[in-house]
């Protein structure tokens, strides 16, 4: 893998999948690295995009475990309601109180879940060729890629688009005050007059995502269009 201080950033991503391609098995993780990125210079509106979002015991990735994870298709400005998604994941561990009153999943769900190799590869195979969006983006890349490793031997190359990092650009480009409590993806949507739901549900706030993109993307294109490089997370 090749790339210094005078790589485009652009060019970074696509490099490193390639890269993690090479010593990537045989399985659904080589099948998603097969599938290139999207042209960073296409229109946003035109790229397939999902959103995304996990529910965990915790934290961190290394020791904390992935409960749910939820999803949504966009493209061409609209949510595909019909790809939406909630899977349960299935763990080997009992859940703790602390978790369950914020993710409202207990230990007797969990149980009819699937487990976390096959709603992973689900996932890949939805992903592929897409861009991911998120919100704090930290926890989709960390708890991802962690599982990724466990599983397959390497680690996961995405494009993101981090809403929450959106929502910081759009603060300090206007020169707006903030605190971090203004960036959580409830605030952002009455701040975007955006529907309600209710919180720590993965595919609720999947699609809670998806809709704050939407109306970020909306007061930068102005029916003209914008690149898509003007919204990833580099």
């Amino acid at each position: 893998m090749k790339w210094g201080i005078g790589t485009p950033l652009h060019l970074i991503p696509d490099l490193r999948r390639r890269w993690v391609l090479r010593k990537s098995p045989a399985g659904p993780l080589r099948d998603y690295l097969e599938a290139p990125f999207p042209k960073s210079s296409m229109d946003y509106r035109e790229v397939a995009l999902l959103a995304v979002d996990i529910e965990t015991t915790g934290l961190d990735p290394k020791r904390d475990a992935i409960l749910s994870v939820g999803c949504a298709e966009v493209q061409h400005n609209r949510i595909d309601l019909g790809s939406a998604c909630h899977r349960l994941v299935r763990t080997a561990r009992a859940i703790p109180e602390g978790s369950a009153v914020v993710n409202w999943i207990t230990d007797d769900q969990a149980a009819q879940g699937k487990c976390l190799e096959v709603v992973l590869a689900e996932l890949l195979e939805r992903l592929a060729g897409k861009v991911l969006i998120v919100h704090h983006a930290t926890m989709e890349k960390g708890f991802l890629g962690n599982a990724c490793r466990r599983i397959y031997g390497v680690g996961l190359p995405l494009l993101i688009i981090d809403t929450q990092a959106l929502a910081k650009r759009i603060y300090e480009r206007r020169h707006i005050p903030y605190e971090g409590s203004d960036l959580s993806l409830h605030a952002l949507g009455v701040g975007y007059n955006l529907p309600r739901y209710r919180a720590h549900n993965a595919l609720s706030d999947a699609l809670a995502t998806a809709e704050l993109f939407l109306a970020q993307a909306s007061y930068r294109d102005h029916g003209k269009g914008v690149p898509l490089r003007d919204f990833l997370a580099w």
